[in-house]
């Protein structure tokens, strides 16, 4: 029951980071590869490796949807982080727990190759951070760093 229960979950937490990509301004940062899926999913699992971050689970929505007879272009959602750099944000205010750890969403729409996570300003807004003297700059720009590097931009 517990693994169903978090499939299910995990489903939803998929379809909605999808949903909200498509509004505009909604704090979604997003960066496009030319390159396949798999090779994006490795070369994110290296950055991850590289940086000390902790890769808690992938969630692969498409086989997930698969083993109820749907179907989803490939999507993965690639949960992550560092207890050092969340804590304080928990701290903080208990509700970014939410959304975190930090997740990226790998997926394909369009013909197109995404990969899709929240602004650290955004999450810092939602949950009233503003005030804590969090680094969200230094996280903005690790998130952004490891997109672009498994995307595969500038280091093909």
């Amino acid at each position: 029951m517990f693994k169903s229960g978090l499939m299910i979950a995990a489903m939803v937490a998929g379809l909605s980071s999808t949903a909200m990509a498509e509004g505009p301004d909604k704090g979604i940062e997003r960066v496009t590869s030319p390159l396949g899926v798999e090779e994006v999913d490795q070369r994110l699992r290296g950055a991850l490796e590289e940086r000390g971050l902790t890769l808690v689970a992938v969630v692969d929505h498409t086989a997930n949807a698969r083993s109820v007879d749907l179907e989803l272009p490939a999507t993965r959602t690639f949960i992550f982080g560092n207890p050092k750099v969340g804590t304080p944000f928990m701290q903080c205010q208990g509700s970014v727990a939410l959304d975190l750890p930090q997740k990226m969403v790998l997926r394909e729409a369009d013909g197109a190759i995404y990969l899709e996570w929240n602004s650290p300003r955004y999450l810092a807004e939602r949950h009233g951070l503003e005030a804590c003297g969090l680094p969200l700059e230094k996280v903005a720009a690790v998130l952004n760093e490891l997109a672009r590097e498994a995307a595969g931009e500038g280091n093909q």
